[in-house]
């Protein structure tokens, strides 16, 4: 199956809540796909990121995660998905700070404090960390629907979905069809 990184890919507002989405599905173990299982995917994912991530004009251009320091930034794509989502859900833990805050530095201490162009793996802890320390923590949400994190921006924090183009839409399609079910069951 070919894969390749879209827009929708990263709503989650935040290159560090798009690197943690790169899990589709990550609560149900027979359907659950670690898009960055398949190498390719996860190299191409640095310029996709460059090109799409909320975060692009902050970062610039992003180079690949070097192989050598490929097991540390999923280990940072695991301790920023169980810190936000545990912040979001209403359980904040320092366990779980501590596990973020010891992934990202594990990841800044490989890199030089200003390469010409920053590998995704920085990117992305500096990323976390800006989010650690965000001033409005209730802009972090879960999608309803494919429970991705995302950031929500809007004006009045009233964004429901990762994606309204996508999630929106499935979700209120699949009211109308239950609507119509209803109504055409006698």
């Amino acid at each position: 199956m070919t894969f390749s990184w879209t827009p929708h890919r990263f709503s989650g507002g935040a290159l560090a809540l798009d690197v943690a989405n790169s899990v589709v599905l990550r609560f149900d173990a027979e359907r659950r796909i670690d898009r960055y299982a398949d190498v390719v995917a996860l190299d191409t994912f640095a310029a996709a990121a460059t090109r799409f991530s909320a975060d692009n004009e902050l970062f610039g251009p992003l180079e690949p995660v070097a192989p050598q320091n490929r097991a540390a930034f999923l280990n940072l794509r695991e301790a920023t998905d169980r810190h936000f989502r545990a912040e979001v859900l209403g359980h904040p833990s320092s366990a779980h700070l501590a596990d973020l805050l010891d992934a990202a530095s594990t990841v800044i201490r490989r890199h030089p404090i200003k390469p010409t162009r920053l590998p995704l793996d920085a990117a992305t802890a500096r990323s976390a960390l800006m989010l650690a320390t965000f001033s409005e923590p209730q802009r972090l949400k879960i999608c309803p629907n494919c429970q991705w994190l995302f950031l929500d921006r809007s004006r009045n924090r009233s964004r429901t979905w990762c994606d309204m183009t996508v999630c929106g839409n499935r979700v209120k399609a699949s009211r109308h069809y239950q609507r119509q079910k209803k109504e055409l069951t006698p």
